[in-house]
Protein backbone atom coordinates (compact mmCIF):
# COMPACT_ATOMS: atom_id res chain seq x y z
CA UNK A 1 0.00 0.00 0.00
CA UNK A 2 1.33 3.21 -0.85
CA UNK A 3 1.25 6.08 1.98
CA UNK A 4 1.08 9.67 1.65
CA UNK A 5 3.87 11.39 3.24
CA UNK A 6 3.26 14.04 6.33
CA UNK A 7 5.20 16.60 8.10
CA UNK A 8 5.48 17.16 11.66
CA UNK A 9 6.92 20.50 12.46
CA UNK A 10 7.55 21.77 15.93
CA UNK A 11 7.74 25.38 16.95
CA UNK A 12 11.64 25.55 17.77
CA UNK A 13 12.24 23.92 14.62
CA UNK A 14 12.42 20.71 14.84
CA UNK A 15 10.94 18.32 11.96
CA UNK A 16 9.97 14.65 11.44
CA UNK A 17 8.96 13.43 8.20
CA UNK A 18 6.22 10.15 8.44
CA UNK A 19 2.78 8.61 6.99
CA UNK A 20 -0.25 10.30 7.16
CA UNK A 21 -2.90 9.05 8.82
CA UNK A 22 -6.51 10.01 9.34
CA UNK A 23 -7.60 13.16 7.19
CA UNK A 24 -5.60 15.04 4.71
CA UNK A 25 -4.85 18.54 5.41
CA UNK A 26 -3.00 20.50 7.92
CA UNK A 27 -3.85 21.24 11.30
CA UNK A 28 -1.53 22.36 14.38
CA UNK A 29 -1.87 22.61 17.83
CA UNK A 30 0.28 22.57 21.41
CA UNK A 31 1.50 18.83 20.86
CA UNK A 32 1.75 16.70 24.50
CA UNK A 33 2.42 12.94 25.25
CA UNK A 34 0.37 10.46 26.93
CA UNK A 35 1.97 7.85 28.15
CA UNK A 36 -1.31 4.94 28.56
CA UNK A 37 -0.88 1.99 27.27
CA UNK A 38 -4.53 2.04 25.80
CA UNK A 39 -8.00 3.61 25.66
CA UNK A 40 -6.86 5.59 22.70
CA UNK A 41 -10.38 6.74 21.79
CA UNK A 42 -11.20 7.70 25.22
CA UNK A 43 -8.58 10.27 24.85
CA UNK A 44 -9.44 11.13 21.81
CA UNK A 45 -12.72 11.65 22.86
CA UNK A 46 -11.92 13.87 25.95
CA UNK A 47 -12.77 17.45 25.42
CA UNK A 48 -9.67 18.54 27.67
CA UNK A 49 -7.57 17.77 24.35
CA UNK A 50 -8.86 20.43 22.87
CA UNK A 51 -6.49 21.97 20.65
CA UNK A 52 -3.74 19.80 21.45
CA UNK A 53 -1.80 17.34 19.03
CA UNK A 54 -1.36 13.94 20.74
CA UNK A 55 1.98 11.77 20.62
CA UNK A 56 0.79 8.28 21.78
CA UNK A 57 3.80 6.62 23.71
CA UNK A 58 2.07 3.27 22.92
CA UNK A 59 4.56 1.93 19.96
CA UNK A 60 0.79 0.42 18.53
CA UNK A 61 -2.23 2.41 17.33
CA UNK A 62 -5.09 1.75 15.99
CA UNK A 63 -5.39 -2.54 16.90
CA UNK A 64 -8.43 -2.84 18.84
CA UNK A 65 -10.61 -0.38 16.19
CA UNK A 66 -13.30 1.80 17.84
CA UNK A 67 -16.50 0.85 19.67
CA UNK A 68 -19.38 3.63 20.43
CA UNK A 69 -19.24 2.60 23.95
CA UNK A 70 -16.04 3.92 24.37
CA UNK A 71 -16.11 7.94 23.97
CA UNK A 72 -15.83 10.50 26.30
CA UNK A 73 -17.79 12.92 24.18
CA UNK A 74 -19.92 13.55 20.81
CA UNK A 75 -16.86 13.57 18.88
CA UNK A 76 -12.91 13.88 18.98
CA UNK A 77 -11.19 17.56 19.65
CA UNK A 78 -8.04 16.93 19.46
CA UNK A 79 -5.81 19.07 17.27
CA UNK A 80 -3.97 15.65 15.43
CA UNK A 81 -2.58 12.65 16.91
CA UNK A 82 1.04 11.16 16.47
CA UNK A 83 2.13 7.83 16.69
CA UNK A 84 4.64 5.19 15.55
CA UNK A 85 2.95 2.23 14.43
CA UNK A 86 -0.80 2.88 13.42
CA UNK A 87 -2.80 -0.38 12.36
CA UNK A 88 -5.76 0.11 10.31
CA UNK A 89 -6.68 -3.39 10.58
CA UNK A 90 -8.48 -4.04 13.94
CA UNK A 91 -9.27 -7.18 15.59
CA UNK A 92 -11.65 -6.26 18.51
CA UNK A 93 -15.14 -8.51 17.70
CA UNK A 94 -17.16 -5.72 18.39
CA UNK A 95 -15.36 -2.98 17.51
CA UNK A 96 -18.07 -0.81 15.07
CA UNK A 97 -15.14 0.58 13.07
CA UNK A 98 -11.27 1.37 11.93
CA UNK A 99 -9.66 4.06 13.53
CA UNK A 100 -8.93 5.38 10.31
CA UNK A 101 -12.14 5.67 8.97
CA UNK A 102 -13.53 7.47 12.23
CA UNK A 103 -9.74 9.83 11.89
CA UNK A 104 -11.59 10.82 7.80
CA UNK A 105 -15.10 10.98 9.69
CA UNK A 106 -14.10 13.93 11.66
CA UNK A 107 -11.17 15.36 9.99
CA UNK A 108 -8.88 14.62 12.19
CA UNK A 109 -5.21 14.50 10.64
CA UNK A 110 -2.08 12.72 11.93
CA UNK A 111 1.23 11.41 11.04
CA UNK A 112 2.70 7.78 11.92
CA UNK A 113 5.85 6.07 10.94
CA UNK A 114 8.00 8.40 12.92
CA UNK A 115 10.10 8.17 16.14
CA UNK A 116 8.20 8.58 19.29
CA UNK A 117 10.74 7.69 21.46
CA UNK A 118 12.98 10.50 20.23
CA UNK A 119 9.82 12.81 20.23
CA UNK A 120 9.06 12.61 23.63
CA UNK A 121 12.31 12.91 25.19
CA UNK A 122 12.71 15.67 22.79
CA UNK A 123 9.38 17.37 24.71
CA UNK A 124 10.65 15.95 28.19
CA UNK A 125 13.83 18.17 27.61
CA UNK A 126 12.44 20.89 25.71
CA UNK A 127 8.65 20.92 27.34
CA UNK A 128 5.31 21.73 26.14
CA UNK A 129 5.04 23.61 22.64
CA UNK A 130 3.35 24.08 19.03
CA UNK A 131 3.42 22.15 16.44
CA UNK A 132 1.81 21.40 12.86
CA UNK A 133 1.02 18.24 11.30
CA UNK A 134 0.66 18.16 7.71
CA UNK A 135 0.22 16.49 4.15
CA UNK A 136 0.08 19.28 1.95
CA UNK A 137 3.31 21.56 2.62
CA UNK A 138 5.97 18.29 1.47
CA UNK A 139 8.14 20.67 -0.06
CA UNK A 140 7.19 24.38 1.37
CA UNK A 141 8.86 24.55 4.62
CA UNK A 142 7.96 28.09 4.87
CA UNK A 143 4.61 27.84 4.28
CA UNK A 144 4.10 25.92 6.75
CA UNK A 145 6.30 27.77 9.25
CA UNK A 146 3.56 30.93 8.49
CA UNK A 147 0.74 28.42 9.08
CA UNK A 148 2.76 27.11 12.62
CA UNK A 149 2.49 30.86 13.57
CA UNK A 150 -1.00 31.20 12.65
CA UNK A 151 -1.42 28.70 15.62
CA UNK A 152 -2.72 30.36 19.37
CA UNK A 153 -0.85 29.42 22.83
CA UNK A 154 -2.26 27.77 25.22
CA UNK A 155 -1.21 30.17 27.56
CA UNK A 156 -4.13 32.81 28.28
CA UNK A 157 -6.34 30.40 26.28
CA UNK A 158 -10.02 30.03 27.05
CA UNK A 159 -11.76 27.11 25.29
CA UNK A 160 -13.96 25.75 27.59
CA UNK A 161 -17.01 28.08 26.62
CA UNK A 162 -16.02 26.59 23.03
CA UNK A 163 -16.70 22.90 24.03
CA UNK A 164 -19.61 23.23 26.42
CA UNK A 165 -22.88 22.02 25.98
CA UNK A 166 -24.75 24.45 24.33
CA UNK A 167 -28.30 23.79 26.32
CA UNK A 168 -28.54 22.05 29.75
CA UNK A 169 -29.49 18.45 29.75
CA UNK A 170 -30.29 15.92 32.09
CA UNK A 171 -27.84 12.47 33.17
CA UNK A 172 -29.18 10.45 35.15
CA UNK A 173 -32.59 8.16 36.93
CA UNK A 174 -34.99 11.79 37.88
CA UNK A 175 -36.00 9.61 40.90
CA UNK A 176 -33.10 9.74 42.09
CA UNK A 177 -32.58 11.37 45.76
CA UNK A 178 -30.13 13.48 45.06
CA UNK A 179 -29.95 16.30 42.71
CA UNK A 180 -26.11 17.67 42.04
CA UNK A 181 -25.88 20.69 39.31
CA UNK A 182 -22.42 20.11 37.10
CA UNK A 183 -20.96 23.10 35.05
CA UNK A 184 -19.71 21.55 31.85
CA UNK A 185 -16.32 23.00 30.69
CA UNK A 186 -16.04 20.11 29.18
CA UNK A 187 -17.46 17.28 30.84
CA UNK A 188 -16.40 13.40 30.26
CA UNK A 189 -19.17 10.66 29.84
CA UNK A 190 -18.01 8.57 32.50
CA UNK A 191 -17.99 11.44 35.26
CA UNK A 192 -21.45 11.60 34.80
CA UNK A 193 -21.53 7.35 34.89
CA UNK A 194 -19.97 7.80 38.39
CA UNK A 195 -22.23 10.04 39.90
CA UNK A 196 -25.55 8.40 38.19
CA UNK A 197 -24.21 5.18 39.22
CA UNK A 198 -24.24 6.45 43.15
CA UNK A 199 -27.66 7.32 43.10
CA UNK A 200 -27.18 10.77 41.56
CA UNK A 201 -29.61 12.99 38.91
CA UNK A 202 -27.13 15.53 36.87
CA UNK A 203 -28.27 18.41 35.17
CA UNK A 204 -25.44 19.65 33.37
CA UNK A 205 -25.39 23.10 32.63
CA UNK A 206 -23.44 25.10 30.07
CA UNK A 207 -19.81 26.72 30.92
CA UNK A 208 -21.22 30.19 31.89
CA UNK A 209 -24.42 29.60 33.23
CA UNK A 210 -24.88 31.77 37.02
CA UNK A 211 -25.50 30.69 40.38
CA UNK A 212 -29.23 32.28 40.28
CA UNK A 213 -30.11 29.56 36.86
CA UNK A 214 -28.67 26.87 38.63
CA UNK A 215 -30.44 27.39 41.90
CA UNK A 216 -33.82 27.68 40.50
CA UNK A 217 -32.92 23.72 39.80
CA UNK A 218 -32.36 23.28 44.10
CA UNK A 219 -29.70 20.86 43.66
CA UNK A 220 -28.07 19.69 46.82
CA UNK A 221 -25.14 19.61 45.83
CA UNK A 222 -22.53 21.61 42.65
CA UNK A 223 -19.76 20.08 40.53
CA UNK A 224 -16.93 21.69 38.23
CA UNK A 225 -15.24 19.37 35.76
CA UNK A 226 -12.50 19.17 33.61
CA UNK A 227 -11.67 20.80 30.62
CA UNK A 228 -9.44 22.86 28.13
CA UNK A 229 -7.50 25.70 28.42
CA UNK A 230 -6.06 27.90 30.75
CA UNK A 231 -7.90 28.49 34.03
CA UNK A 232 -6.35 32.01 35.04
CA UNK A 233 -8.06 33.03 32.17
CA UNK A 234 -11.87 31.76 32.97
CA UNK A 235 -13.02 34.96 35.41
CA UNK A 236 -16.88 33.84 34.70
CA UNK A 237 -16.27 30.78 36.43
CA UNK A 238 -14.29 32.11 39.17
CA UNK A 239 -17.06 34.63 39.99
CA UNK A 240 -20.18 31.23 39.88
CA UNK A 241 -17.50 29.07 42.17
CA UNK A 242 -17.16 32.17 44.73
CA UNK A 243 -21.15 32.06 44.38
CA UNK A 244 -21.48 28.71 44.72
CA UNK A 245 -19.35 28.52 47.71
CA UNK A 246 -21.20 31.23 49.54
CA UNK A 247 -23.76 28.91 49.27
CA UNK A 248 -22.47 26.38 51.83
CA UNK A 249 -23.64 23.53 49.73
CA UNK A 250 -20.86 20.68 48.90
CA UNK A 251 -18.99 21.08 45.86
CA UNK A 252 -16.71 18.81 44.14
CA UNK A 253 -14.07 19.39 41.34
CA UNK A 254 -11.86 17.39 38.89
CA UNK A 255 -8.79 18.46 36.66
CA UNK A 256 -9.87 21.86 35.62
CA UNK A 257 -12.58 21.82 38.28
CA UNK A 258 -9.77 21.68 40.82
CA UNK A 259 -8.10 24.69 39.08
CA UNK A 260 -11.17 26.77 39.09
CA UNK A 261 -11.57 26.08 42.83
CA UNK A 262 -8.06 26.49 43.49
CA UNK A 263 -8.31 30.39 41.84
CA UNK A 264 -11.95 31.35 43.37
CA UNK A 265 -9.81 30.90 46.97
CA UNK A 266 -7.01 32.98 45.65
CA UNK A 267 -4.62 30.03 44.78
CA UNK A 268 -2.89 30.93 41.27
CA UNK A 269 -2.38 28.33 38.71
CA UNK A 270 0.78 28.39 36.20
CA UNK A 271 1.57 26.34 32.96
CA UNK A 272 3.56 23.30 33.84
CA UNK A 273 6.74 22.32 31.63
CA UNK A 274 5.06 19.58 29.83
CA UNK A 275 2.28 18.21 31.60
CA UNK A 276 0.75 15.13 33.48
CA UNK A 277 -1.29 12.80 30.92
CA UNK A 278 -0.89 8.99 31.25
CA UNK A 279 -3.06 6.19 33.21
CA UNK A 280 0.25 5.54 35.99
CA UNK A 281 0.78 8.59 37.74
CA UNK A 282 1.11 8.06 41.92
CA UNK A 283 -0.76 10.13 44.06
CA UNK A 284 -0.22 10.05 47.75
CA UNK A 285 -3.91 11.18 50.19
CA UNK A 286 -2.40 12.86 52.58
CA UNK A 287 -5.70 12.34 54.72
CA UNK A 288 -5.13 8.31 55.00
CA UNK A 289 -1.54 7.69 54.29
CA UNK A 290 -2.28 5.45 51.27
CA UNK A 291 -1.34 6.06 47.82
CA UNK A 292 -3.02 5.14 44.49
CA UNK A 293 -2.43 4.66 40.70
CA UNK A 294 -4.61 7.82 38.89
CA UNK A 295 -5.68 8.97 35.63
CA UNK A 296 -3.58 12.42 34.34
CA UNK A 297 -4.47 14.79 31.86
CA UNK A 298 -3.52 18.31 32.96
CA UNK A 299 -1.03 20.99 31.08
CA UNK A 300 -1.78 23.56 34.33
CA UNK A 301 -0.98 23.11 37.88
CA UNK A 302 -2.17 24.66 40.94
CA UNK A 303 0.35 26.79 43.24
CA UNK A 304 1.61 24.64 45.83
CA UNK A 305 3.14 27.88 47.54
CA UNK A 306 -0.17 29.73 47.43
CA UNK A 307 -1.64 26.77 49.08
CA UNK A 308 0.48 26.35 52.10
CA UNK A 309 -0.12 30.05 52.78
CA UNK A 310 -3.69 30.14 52.43
CA UNK A 311 -5.34 29.99 55.82
CA UNK A 312 -8.78 28.38 54.28
CA UNK A 313 -7.19 25.72 51.68
CA UNK A 314 -5.45 22.81 52.89
CA UNK A 315 -3.85 20.28 50.73
CA UNK A 316 -4.83 16.70 50.78
CA UNK A 317 -3.27 15.27 48.06
CA UNK A 318 0.35 15.29 46.47
CA UNK A 319 1.63 14.33 42.92
CA UNK A 320 4.76 11.62 44.01
CA UNK A 321 6.70 12.02 40.79
CA UNK A 322 7.08 15.83 41.28
CA UNK A 323 5.62 17.33 44.51
CA UNK A 324 2.40 19.19 43.24
CA UNK A 325 -0.81 20.10 44.60
CA UNK A 326 -2.75 16.69 43.09
CA UNK A 327 -5.58 17.28 45.55
CA UNK A 328 -7.40 20.33 48.16
CA UNK A 329 -10.32 20.59 50.73
CA UNK A 330 -11.57 23.71 51.84
CA UNK A 331 -11.61 24.36 55.67
CA UNK A 332 -14.31 26.31 56.05
CA UNK A 333 -17.13 25.03 53.27
CA UNK A 334 -17.89 21.72 52.10
CA UNK A 335 -15.76 22.06 48.94
CA UNK A 336 -12.92 19.73 47.40
CA UNK A 337 -11.47 18.79 44.70
CA UNK A 338 -8.23 16.59 42.79
CA UNK A 339 -6.60 17.37 39.86
CA UNK A 340 -6.12 14.12 38.32
CA UNK A 341 -9.26 11.54 37.03
CA UNK A 342 -11.10 9.37 39.55
CA UNK A 343 -13.72 8.28 37.28
CA UNK A 344 -10.80 6.60 35.18
CA UNK A 345 -11.84 6.51 31.88
CA UNK A 346 -9.27 5.26 30.95
CA UNK A 347 -7.53 4.04 34.00
CA UNK A 348 -7.32 2.41 37.08
CA UNK A 349 -10.41 2.31 39.75
CA UNK A 350 -8.01 3.29 42.94
CA UNK A 351 -9.95 6.74 43.05
CA UNK A 352 -13.13 6.78 42.56
CA UNK A 353 -13.88 6.57 46.70
CA UNK A 354 -13.87 10.56 46.10
CA UNK A 355 -17.48 10.01 44.39
CA UNK A 356 -18.56 8.12 47.12
CA UNK A 357 -16.73 10.93 49.66
CA UNK A 358 -19.02 13.63 47.66
CA UNK A 359 -22.08 11.79 48.08
CA UNK A 360 -21.16 11.37 51.90
CA UNK A 361 -20.79 15.11 52.06
CA UNK A 362 -23.60 15.87 50.57
CA UNK A 363 -25.88 13.20 52.36
CA UNK A 364 -24.19 15.24 56.04
CA UNK A 365 -25.07 18.54 54.40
Amino acid sequence: MNKQKATLLLADGTIFHGSLIGSKGTNGGEICFNTGMTGYQEIYTDPSYTGQIVVTTTSHIGNYGVIDSEVESDHPTIAGIVVNSFSEVFSRLDASGSLQDYLEKYGITGIADIDTRKLVRHLRSKGAMNAIISSEFEDDLAGLKAELNLVPDMNGLELSSQVSTGVPYFFGEESSAIKVACLDFGIKRNILRNLADRGVYCKVFPAKTSLAEMEKWNPDGYFLSNGPGDPAVMEYAVKTTKDILDTNKPLFGICLGHQILAEACGISTYKMHHGHRGLNHPIKNLQTGKSEITSQNHGFVVNREDVEKSDIVEMTHIHLNDNTVAGIKLTNKPAFSVQYHPESSPGPHDSRYLFDDFISLINKN
